[in-house]
This record gives C-alpha cells, sequence and structure tokens, in this order.
C-alpha cells in the first residue's frame, strides 16, 4: 500500500532554500544587509570577509524580526520562530551570535534575554567562546553553565543579591539542560522573564524525550509572573495570543525561538512540541531538479531527507569482525592516512582499540572519549589539529557537533546503527568547503542493513572498496604480538 505522508505544515513544505555549495555562494560581509559596524570590524579582525549561504539569510533574518528594538516585531507583531536545516560545517554558529550580540548592543539593564541550549559540554563551551569574541569590550556578559564549576559558583556568576533584590550578571547564557533546569529550580533571583531568545542547537537531539522537560521548563519559567518586589508587573507577558486592546497596553517582550540543526527533524509532530509561533524554515536540504537534454525535468532525489557536506566522499569496506583492526592499521601505516578521527559505538571498544593500536606502534593515536577531563579533551584536540596526532579514537557523544579542524578522514571503525549517527560521523570532515573522505567498515552481516539505511535516507554516491586479504598479511605477525603484549596489560 503507498505510504501515508503526514500532513506538511506549510511552513514545512515551502521552506526558504538556501544554497548548498558554500564555496560558490560566499557573500561578503559588507553585502549582508543591517550588520552593525562594530561586528563588522569584528569579524574582520577574526579572518571572516565572507559569510557562509546559510549566515547570509539567516543573520538579516533575525536582525529584522527585532528591527523595533527587542519589545516587539515589525509592525507590533510578535516576531516569528526560525527553523534553520544545514549541514554540518555550514556555518550555523555565527548564524545567531552575530545578530543576537547585535540586537542587544544597546541594552541598558542586564538581564537575560538570550538562551542558547546545546546538548553537550564541549559544544556549549565551542559556542561561548565564538560569544565571548563578538562581545568582547561590548559590555555584555556572556555565562557558561554545564556544570563543570560547582553548582554555587555557577550561581554566583548569574545572580548577584542587593539590598534592592536580585540583579542578574548575564545577559546571554549558554548552557546543557540538565545543569540549566538545576538553576531554574534552586537558584534564588535567577529569572528567564525577560528573555528575548531562545536558541536550540542541534535542536533534533534537543526534542527527545529526555530533554523536552528542560524546553517545557524554559518556557514556563519565561512566562511566570515575578511578584517580588511588584515593579516588573510593567512587563507581564502574556502567553501568546490575539493581539487586542488588553494585552496590548502592556509592552511585551516577546519570546522567540531560533532551531538549528543539521538533522532537523521533518516531524510535524515533534516540532509540535515546540508550540512554534508561525515558524520560517531555512534549508539547504531539498530535492534538486535535474535537466534532461531536451528541457523535460525530472524531479530527482525527492526522499532526500539530509544534506552532507559538498567535499566529501564516501565509501565502505566490506569485512569481518578480525580483520578491522588490520584494516584501521593498513590505513594509517600502508595507506598513510593523516589526520583520521574514527568512531567506534562504545566507551570501552574506543578504549580497548586505543591500547591495541599503541600496543602495535607506529602511529601517534590518541583517544577522546568521556573518560577524559575537558582540559585533556581540549588538549588532545590541539594537538590533532597541529598533526601531532594522526589518530584520533573516539565515540559519538564526545565529537557530536564539535568542530575540529582539518579532518581529512573519517572511519566508522564500527557501522553506526543510525543514519543521524552518521550523518554527524561523516560530517566532521569536509568542513567549510574544504574536501574529506568517509570510510566505514561494514562486517558482511550488516552490509544489506547498512545500505538499505543509506538509500531510504538518499544517500547513493558511497562506493564500495574491497581491501584485498593479501596486502593485510604483512601486518598480522607484529599485530598478534601486539595482542599478546595487550593481553598482559590487561591482567
Amino acid at each position: 500500500s503507498p505510504q501515508v505522508q503526514p500532513f506538511l505544515p506549510q511552513w514545512l513544505a515551502q521552506p526558504k532554500l538556501v544554497q548548498k555549495s558554500i564555496k560558490d555562494n560566499l557573500v561578503p560581509i559588507r553585502d549582508v544587509p543591517g550588520i552593525h559596524p562594530r561586528l563588522l570590524k569584528k569579524l574582520q579582525m577574526n579572518g571572516i570577509e565572507s559569510f557562509f549561504p546559510v549566515q547570509a539569510e539567516v543573520i538579516p533574518a533575525v536582525l529584522r524580526s527585532a528591527s523595533n528594538g527587542y519589545l516587539m516585531g515589525q509592525g507590533g507583531y510578535r516576531p516569528k520562530d526560525i527553523c534553520v536545516s544545514a549541514p554540518t560545517g555550514s556555518g550555523k554558529t555565527l548564524s545567531f551570535v552575530i545578530p543576537i550580540v547585535q540586537v542587544l548592543l544597546d541594552r541598558v539593564v542586564c538581564q537575560v534575554r538570550a538562551l542558547v541550549v546545546l546538548p553537550t559540554k564541549e559544544l556549549a563551551q565551542q559556542v561561548s567562546k565564538v560569544f565571548n569574541i563578538y562581545t568582547d569590550g561590548t559590555g555584555l556578559k556572556v555565562v557558561l553553565i554545564t556544570g563543570q564549576k560547582a553548582f554555587a559558583k555557577e550561581q554566583e556568576m548569574l545572580v548577584q543579591k542587593k539590598v534592592t533584590g536580585y540583579c542578574s550578571l548575564a545577559d546571554i547564557i549558554v548552557a546543557t539542560p540538565g545543569r540549566l533546569t538545576d538553576h531554574i529550580n534552586q537558584t534564588p533571583g535567577f529569572s528567564l522573564t525577560q528573555l528575548r531568545f531562545l536558541i536550540i542547537d542541534e535542536a533534533d537531539r534537543m526534542i527527545d524525550d529526555m530533554h523536552q522537560n528542560c524546553l517545557n521548563q524554559i518556557v514556563k519559567a519565561a512566562f511566570q509572573v515575578e511578584n517580588d518586589s511588584g515593579s516588573n508587573m510593567l512587563f507581564q507577558r502574556m502567553k501568546p495570543g490575539p493581539i487586542t486592546a488588553a494585552t496590548s497596553c502592556y509592552p511585551q517582550i516577546p519570546l522567540q525561538k531560533l532551531l538549528f540543526s543539521a538533522t532537523l527533524t521533518q516531524d510535524p509532530e515533534k516540532l509540535q512540541q515546540l508550540d512554534l509561533f508561525q515558524p520560517r524554515l531555512f534549508t539547504s536540504v531539498y530535492s534538486e531538479k535535474k535537466t534532461l537534454g531536451d528541457g523535460a525535468e525530472t524531479e530527482q532525489d525527492t526522499n532526500k531527507k539530509y544534506t552532507l557536506p559538498e567535499g566529501l566522499s564516501q565509501c565502505y569496506v566490506p569485512c569481518d569482525l578480525n580483520s578491522k583492526p588490520l584494516l584501521l592499521l593498513h590505513f594509517m601505516l600502508k595507506m598513510k592516512f593523516t589526520r583520521v578521527l574514527c568512531f567506534t559505538n562504545s566507551r570501552e571498544a574506543s578504549h580497548r582499540l586505543f591500547l591495541l593500536v599503541q600496543a602495535f606502534g607506529g602511529v601517534t593515536v590518541a583517544e577522546f572519549s568521556s573518560r577524559l577531563t575537558p582540559n585533556e579533551r581540549q588538549r588532545t584536540m590541539k594537538e590533532f589539529e597541529q598533526g601531532k596526532i594522526q589518530l584520533l579514537i573516539s565515540t559519538d557523544a564526545t565529537a557530536r557537533g564539535i568542530d575540529i579542524k582539518r579532518v581529512n578522514y573519517v572511519i566508522n571503525y564500527d557501522a553506526p546503527q543510525f543514519i543521524r549517527t552518521y550523518i554527524h560521523r561523516v560530517g566532521r570532515t569536509a568542513r567549510a568547503g574544504e574536501v574529506g573522505v568517509a570510510f566505514s567498515l561494514v562486517l558482511r552481516i550488516q552490509e544489506r542493513r547498512f545500505l538499505r539505511m543509506l538509500n531510504d535516507a538518499g544517500i547513493q554516491d558511497v562506493k564500495k572498496q574491497p581491501v584485498k586479504g593479501n596486502s593485510l598479511k604483512p601486518l598480522v605477525q607484529r599485530y598478534e604480538e601486539a595482542l599478546c603484549k595487550l593481553e598482559k596489560t590487561v591482567k
């Protein structure tokens, strides 16, 4: 029977399309309307002369939605929420950093007006770093809350108690869900009633059940009536609804949601939970019309749900369990791969593979997992980027969304079970218009499922690249010695 397509709301069915190819569609920063001279200067100081397509579309859209100061949208209307679905490495972070810093530039009183929620500590750190660059010298305060500091320490960074009551020490908060909810529930004086922007990055992860509660709590806190001193009653927020005489006598601070993801769900029910207001979708995930020689058009790739970076080539190697480690060593030592990011499906597998490669010798290798402290992870990443480490072995949890510079190869040592995992892994290479290669080691029993998973997602250009057993033979003896060495250390 034909599959029933869920009814797509208009905004999902007719999104604003963003060019896929980054390199051919760079827009000089001065050609993007409405950016404050101060920020243009900052961008140039950071070596940014052009915006990527996503940035060139989204930055002006957010600025326009706040063109009447942050109390009202255009013409007194509430600003529309914005969803952005674009491939990994296409510049999503700057798309929200620039407009938010600009809208808040002339704020007088420090209040939490922008909140960015991200699924992992690494991502949060990465984003707060970018905010710090662009708020530097503006007086705007950015606070990072990820639970890396003691709870009481974070409380001191967020609010200050004065004789007159509490005051906020943050304009922009970058946070992970768990820690944020703790502050909403346990930090006296922590208020989101003046929140103007809620940014949900890696939105598909955040819509998952475990974080849904966090999003509900944020919205609840944002619409809470402050009754401490009565002075804030002027800015009491109504739940969004039609503008009537009664509701329009208060200047309202609208709460605008900005969602970003490489794999933004197209599932209307899930998006409905986010309770979006007249949302607009910007996407570079779309079907391309192929023109045939005679001028007729065929609609191809209609099932393309995800876009992959343009410069990415993908292959897979059918293999059996015992040859996996040998294949990796073959790539590193015989094929001389450099700057390789290698994914396994568990922390244990990562650790074991790391020890094994180390015991074999000849490859500078490091592991990148939740066993390491944040400082160790930062150091490892730096050494990888400098080329001191050639092979970085990681789990998905650690590497999601993270921007590691100059990854030449991604190797899926364990084939990913879900298409999203695949997209995010291979998206660590070929970032920002560069080229990169993704290899997946696929057990013969997984081959059919793996290819079907890619095919269902409209990814068809994955080449089969068998490696002959003979080319692995020279490694076998030394490999068995390494195994023995490893067994001894493990014992």
